[in-house]
Protein backbone atom coordinates (compact mmCIF):
# COMPACT_ATOMS: atom_id res chain seq x y z
CA UNK A 1 0.00 0.00 0.00
CA UNK A 2 1.35 3.43 -0.93
CA UNK A 3 1.53 6.30 1.60
CA UNK A 4 -0.98 8.36 -0.36
CA UNK A 5 -3.44 5.45 -0.52
CA UNK A 6 -3.22 4.92 3.24
CA UNK A 7 -3.63 8.63 3.93
CA UNK A 8 -6.78 8.78 1.78
CA UNK A 9 -8.23 5.71 3.48
CA UNK A 10 -7.54 7.04 6.97
CA UNK A 11 -9.27 10.33 6.14
CA UNK A 12 -12.50 8.44 5.43
CA UNK A 13 -12.09 5.78 8.12
CA UNK A 14 -11.00 7.23 11.43
CA UNK A 15 -10.30 4.48 14.01
CA UNK A 16 -12.93 4.53 16.74
CA UNK A 17 -13.22 2.28 19.77
CA UNK A 18 -17.00 2.60 19.87
CA UNK A 19 -17.76 1.81 16.23
CA UNK A 20 -18.32 -1.83 15.28
CA UNK A 21 -17.27 -1.20 11.68
CA UNK A 22 -13.86 -2.51 10.52
CA UNK A 23 -11.22 0.10 11.28
CA UNK A 24 -8.06 0.93 9.33
CA UNK A 25 -5.25 0.89 11.90
CA UNK A 26 -1.61 1.83 11.21
CA UNK A 27 0.61 -0.64 13.05
CA UNK A 28 4.21 0.39 13.61
CA UNK A 29 6.66 -2.53 13.56
CA UNK A 30 9.81 -0.43 14.01
CA UNK A 31 12.80 -2.57 15.00
CA UNK A 32 16.58 -2.27 15.05
CA UNK A 33 19.19 -4.98 15.61
CA UNK A 34 20.62 -5.12 19.13
CA UNK A 35 24.01 -4.06 17.73
CA UNK A 36 22.65 -0.97 15.95
CA UNK A 37 25.61 1.42 15.72
CA UNK A 38 23.47 4.37 16.87
CA UNK A 39 21.83 2.44 19.69
CA UNK A 40 18.37 3.08 18.28
CA UNK A 41 15.30 1.12 19.33
CA UNK A 42 11.92 0.66 17.73
CA UNK A 43 9.96 2.24 20.57
CA UNK A 44 12.33 5.21 20.59
CA UNK A 45 11.75 6.13 16.94
CA UNK A 46 8.02 5.39 17.35
CA UNK A 47 7.84 8.08 20.06
CA UNK A 48 9.83 10.51 17.90
CA UNK A 49 7.69 10.27 14.75
CA UNK A 50 4.76 8.08 13.74
CA UNK A 51 1.55 7.99 11.75
CA UNK A 52 -1.23 9.58 13.84
CA UNK A 53 -3.04 7.08 16.09
CA UNK A 54 -0.66 4.28 15.14
CA UNK A 55 -0.10 1.38 17.55
CA UNK A 56 3.27 -0.15 18.33
CA UNK A 57 3.86 -3.85 17.69
CA UNK A 58 6.89 -4.88 19.77
CA UNK A 59 8.68 -7.47 17.66
CA UNK A 60 11.05 -8.36 20.50
CA UNK A 61 8.22 -9.19 22.91
CA UNK A 62 5.58 -10.83 20.72
CA UNK A 63 7.67 -13.95 20.17
CA UNK A 64 8.16 -17.49 21.44
CA UNK A 65 9.68 -16.56 24.79
CA UNK A 66 10.70 -20.17 25.50
CA UNK A 67 12.87 -20.57 22.40
CA UNK A 68 16.58 -19.85 22.25
CA UNK A 69 16.19 -18.82 18.60
CA UNK A 70 15.33 -15.19 17.80
CA UNK A 71 11.84 -14.04 16.86
CA UNK A 72 10.13 -17.39 16.48
CA UNK A 73 6.35 -17.20 16.30
CA UNK A 74 4.56 -16.84 19.64
CA UNK A 75 1.89 -19.28 20.73
CA UNK A 76 -1.63 -18.59 19.51
CA UNK A 77 -2.65 -17.66 23.07
CA UNK A 78 0.21 -15.19 23.48
CA UNK A 79 -0.53 -13.70 20.06
CA UNK A 80 -4.20 -13.18 20.95
CA UNK A 81 -3.24 -11.63 24.29
CA UNK A 82 -0.91 -9.16 22.56
CA UNK A 83 -3.53 -8.21 19.99
CA UNK A 84 -6.10 -7.72 22.74
CA UNK A 85 -3.69 -5.44 24.59
CA UNK A 86 -3.30 -3.34 21.46
CA UNK A 87 -7.06 -2.98 21.22
CA UNK A 88 -7.14 -4.71 17.83
CA UNK A 89 -10.17 -6.64 16.65
CA UNK A 90 -10.19 -9.59 14.28
CA UNK A 91 -12.04 -7.60 11.60
CA UNK A 92 -9.71 -4.57 11.66
CA UNK A 93 -7.70 -3.67 8.55
CA UNK A 94 -4.06 -3.40 9.58
CA UNK A 95 -1.37 -1.48 7.68
CA UNK A 96 2.05 -2.41 9.02
CA UNK A 97 4.96 -0.05 8.57
CA UNK A 98 8.66 0.27 9.32
CA UNK A 99 11.01 3.02 10.45
CA UNK A 100 11.77 5.92 8.12
CA UNK A 101 15.45 5.26 8.87
CA UNK A 102 15.50 1.72 7.45
CA UNK A 103 12.62 1.92 4.98
CA UNK A 104 11.65 -1.73 4.77
CA UNK A 105 12.95 -4.39 7.17
CA UNK A 106 10.73 -5.63 10.01
CA UNK A 107 7.23 -4.75 8.77
CA UNK A 108 7.13 -7.75 6.38
CA UNK A 109 7.85 -10.05 9.34
CA UNK A 110 4.89 -8.66 11.29
CA UNK A 111 2.61 -8.66 8.24
CA UNK A 112 3.42 -12.32 7.60
CA UNK A 113 2.87 -13.22 11.26
CA UNK A 114 -0.56 -11.60 11.26
CA UNK A 115 -1.60 -13.58 8.18
CA UNK A 116 -0.24 -16.85 9.59
CA UNK A 117 -2.48 -16.31 12.60
CA UNK A 118 -5.48 -15.77 10.34
CA UNK A 119 -5.71 -11.98 10.32
CA UNK A 120 -6.13 -11.68 6.57
CA UNK A 121 -6.84 -7.94 6.23
CA UNK A 122 -3.18 -6.93 6.32
CA UNK A 123 -1.10 -4.59 4.15
CA UNK A 124 2.54 -3.47 4.32
CA UNK A 125 3.09 0.25 3.81
CA UNK A 126 5.60 1.03 1.05
CA UNK A 127 6.91 2.92 3.07
CA UNK A 128 7.06 5.32 6.05
CA UNK A 129 10.12 7.12 4.68
CA UNK A 130 8.03 8.17 1.67
CA UNK A 131 5.14 9.07 4.00
CA UNK A 132 7.42 11.55 5.77
CA UNK A 133 9.04 12.85 2.57
CA UNK A 134 5.60 13.49 1.04
CA UNK A 135 4.68 15.69 3.99
CA UNK A 136 1.86 13.48 5.25
CA UNK A 137 0.80 14.01 8.87
CA UNK A 138 2.81 12.60 11.78
CA UNK A 139 2.69 12.86 15.54
CA UNK A 140 5.11 12.26 18.40
CA UNK A 141 5.10 11.59 22.13
CA UNK A 142 4.31 8.71 24.43
CA UNK A 143 2.17 5.73 23.47
CA UNK A 144 -1.57 6.26 23.55
CA UNK A 145 -3.74 3.98 25.62
CA UNK A 146 -6.31 1.92 23.73
CA UNK A 147 -9.42 0.23 24.98
CA UNK A 148 -8.65 -3.43 25.64
CA UNK A 149 -10.64 -5.89 23.56
CA UNK A 150 -10.88 -9.66 23.38
CA UNK A 151 -9.08 -11.00 20.33
CA UNK A 152 -10.05 -14.63 19.70
CA UNK A 153 -7.32 -17.25 19.99
CA UNK A 154 -6.57 -18.08 16.35
CA UNK A 155 -5.50 -21.26 14.63
CA UNK A 156 -2.05 -21.04 13.09
CA UNK A 157 -1.70 -21.74 9.37
CA UNK A 158 0.98 -24.44 9.45
CA UNK A 159 0.99 -24.56 5.65
CA UNK A 160 2.91 -21.27 5.50
CA UNK A 161 5.73 -22.40 7.80
CA UNK A 162 8.70 -24.54 6.81
CA UNK A 163 10.20 -26.63 9.61
CA UNK A 164 13.87 -27.46 10.04
CA UNK A 165 13.15 -31.02 8.93
CA UNK A 166 11.41 -29.83 5.77
CA UNK A 167 14.24 -27.47 4.84
CA UNK A 168 16.84 -30.14 5.58
CA UNK A 169 15.08 -32.62 3.32
CA UNK A 170 14.91 -30.03 0.51
CA UNK A 171 18.62 -29.28 0.85
CA UNK A 172 19.60 -32.97 1.04
CA UNK A 173 17.62 -33.60 -2.16
CA UNK A 174 19.37 -30.79 -4.03
CA UNK A 175 20.73 -32.00 -7.39
CA UNK A 176 19.33 -35.53 -6.89
CA UNK A 177 17.74 -36.71 -10.09
CA UNK A 178 13.98 -36.76 -9.87
CA UNK A 179 13.96 -34.90 -6.52
CA UNK A 180 14.50 -31.36 -7.77
CA UNK A 181 11.77 -28.97 -6.85
CA UNK A 182 11.86 -26.88 -3.69
CA UNK A 183 13.86 -23.67 -4.01
CA UNK A 184 15.38 -22.11 -0.89
CA UNK A 185 15.97 -18.36 -1.05
CA UNK A 186 18.44 -16.69 1.32
CA UNK A 187 18.06 -12.94 1.83
CA UNK A 188 21.26 -12.28 3.80
CA UNK A 189 24.08 -10.21 2.29
CA UNK A 190 26.27 -11.78 -0.37
CA UNK A 191 29.29 -11.58 1.96
CA UNK A 192 27.48 -13.47 4.72
CA UNK A 193 26.12 -15.97 2.20
CA UNK A 194 29.54 -16.67 0.69
CA UNK A 195 31.27 -16.84 4.07
CA UNK A 196 33.64 -13.97 3.26
CA UNK A 197 32.27 -11.92 6.14
CA UNK A 198 31.13 -13.27 9.52
CA UNK A 199 28.21 -10.85 9.68
CA UNK A 200 26.83 -9.05 12.74
CA UNK A 201 25.23 -12.22 14.13
CA UNK A 202 26.77 -14.85 16.44
CA UNK A 203 26.12 -17.63 13.90
CA UNK A 204 28.84 -18.65 11.41
CA UNK A 205 28.49 -17.31 7.88
CA UNK A 206 28.03 -19.46 4.80
CA UNK A 207 24.94 -20.95 3.17
CA UNK A 208 22.82 -24.02 2.60
CA UNK A 209 23.92 -26.06 -0.43
CA UNK A 210 21.83 -25.16 -3.47
CA UNK A 211 20.18 -22.13 -1.91
CA UNK A 212 19.72 -18.95 -3.95
CA UNK A 213 21.10 -15.70 -2.57
CA UNK A 214 18.91 -12.62 -3.07
CA UNK A 215 20.14 -10.00 -0.57
CA UNK A 216 17.16 -8.20 0.90
CA UNK A 217 18.41 -4.74 -0.05
CA UNK A 218 18.46 -5.67 -3.76
CA UNK A 219 14.66 -5.89 -3.54
CA UNK A 220 14.47 -2.26 -2.41
CA UNK A 221 14.97 1.07 -4.13
CA UNK A 222 18.46 2.28 -3.14
CA UNK A 223 17.22 5.80 -2.33
CA UNK A 224 13.77 5.40 -0.80
CA UNK A 225 14.29 1.88 0.60
CA UNK A 226 10.78 1.06 -0.63
CA UNK A 227 10.04 -2.15 -2.50
CA UNK A 228 10.92 -2.02 -6.18
CA UNK A 229 7.97 -2.00 -8.63
CA UNK A 230 6.51 -5.46 -9.18
CA UNK A 231 7.90 -5.79 -12.72
CA UNK A 232 11.43 -5.01 -11.50
CA UNK A 233 11.05 -7.52 -8.67
CA UNK A 234 9.95 -10.19 -11.12
CA UNK A 235 12.94 -9.40 -13.34
CA UNK A 236 15.23 -9.73 -10.32
CA UNK A 237 13.80 -13.15 -9.48
CA UNK A 238 14.22 -14.22 -13.10
CA UNK A 239 17.89 -13.21 -13.12
CA UNK A 240 18.34 -15.31 -9.99
CA UNK A 241 16.69 -18.27 -11.78
CA UNK A 242 13.75 -18.47 -9.39
CA UNK A 243 11.11 -20.69 -10.98
CA UNK A 244 7.61 -19.47 -9.98
CA UNK A 245 6.16 -22.87 -10.86
CA UNK A 246 8.18 -24.64 -8.15
CA UNK A 247 7.68 -24.42 -4.37
CA UNK A 248 9.70 -21.69 -2.63
CA UNK A 249 11.01 -21.48 0.93
CA UNK A 250 12.30 -18.08 2.06
CA UNK A 251 15.11 -18.11 4.58
CA UNK A 252 17.92 -15.90 5.85
CA UNK A 253 17.62 -14.23 9.24
CA UNK A 254 14.57 -14.15 11.50
CA UNK A 255 13.74 -10.72 10.02
CA UNK A 256 15.10 -10.58 6.47
CA UNK A 257 13.46 -13.79 5.20
CA UNK A 258 10.08 -12.06 5.28
CA UNK A 259 11.27 -9.25 3.02
CA UNK A 260 11.79 -11.90 0.34
CA UNK A 261 8.37 -13.47 0.94
CA UNK A 262 6.66 -10.07 0.72
CA UNK A 263 8.59 -9.19 -2.45
CA UNK A 264 7.56 -12.50 -4.02
CA UNK A 265 3.98 -11.67 -3.19
CA UNK A 266 4.31 -8.14 -4.63
CA UNK A 267 5.72 -9.58 -7.86
CA UNK A 268 3.12 -12.38 -7.88
CA UNK A 269 6.02 -14.79 -8.27
CA UNK A 270 4.70 -18.23 -7.44
CA UNK A 271 1.48 -19.21 -5.74
CA UNK A 272 1.02 -18.20 -2.11
CA UNK A 273 -0.04 -21.81 -1.54
CA UNK A 274 3.39 -23.08 -2.60
CA UNK A 275 5.49 -20.53 -0.70
CA UNK A 276 6.66 -20.96 2.88
CA UNK A 277 9.05 -19.23 5.26
CA UNK A 278 11.61 -21.02 7.40
CA UNK A 279 10.79 -19.44 10.76
CA UNK A 280 13.84 -20.94 12.49
CA UNK A 281 16.06 -19.27 9.89
CA UNK A 282 19.85 -19.35 9.74
CA UNK A 283 20.08 -19.32 13.56
CA UNK A 284 18.35 -22.68 13.95
CA UNK A 285 20.08 -24.16 10.90
CA UNK A 286 23.61 -23.45 12.13
CA UNK A 287 22.84 -24.81 15.59
CA UNK A 288 21.15 -28.02 14.51
CA UNK A 289 23.17 -29.26 11.53
CA UNK A 290 26.25 -31.40 12.25
CA UNK A 291 29.66 -30.63 10.81
CA UNK A 292 29.73 -34.09 9.26
CA UNK A 293 26.58 -33.24 7.25
CA UNK A 294 28.44 -30.61 5.19
CA UNK A 295 25.27 -28.52 5.11
CA UNK A 296 27.02 -25.18 5.64
CA UNK A 297 29.00 -24.18 2.57
CA UNK A 298 31.44 -21.34 1.96
CA UNK A 299 31.92 -19.43 -1.31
Amino acid sequence: MSPRDLHNVIKTNTPSDISLEPRVIPLCASWFPANDHEGRTGIQVFRQKRIPKARFFDLDKIVDTLSSFPHLLPSAVDFATSMSGLGIRKEDILVVYDTKELGILSAPRVGWMLKVFGHLKVHVLNNFRLWVEQGLPTEQGNIRSFEHCTYPVPKIDEGKIASYEEVREAIMDHNKEGREGIQVLDSRSSDEFSGRYPGPWPEPSGHMPGSINIPYDTMLDPETKAFLPSDQLMELFKTKCVDPLKPIISSGTSIMAYVAETALNEAQCGSSHSRKVYDGSWSEWTERVRASDYLIRKA
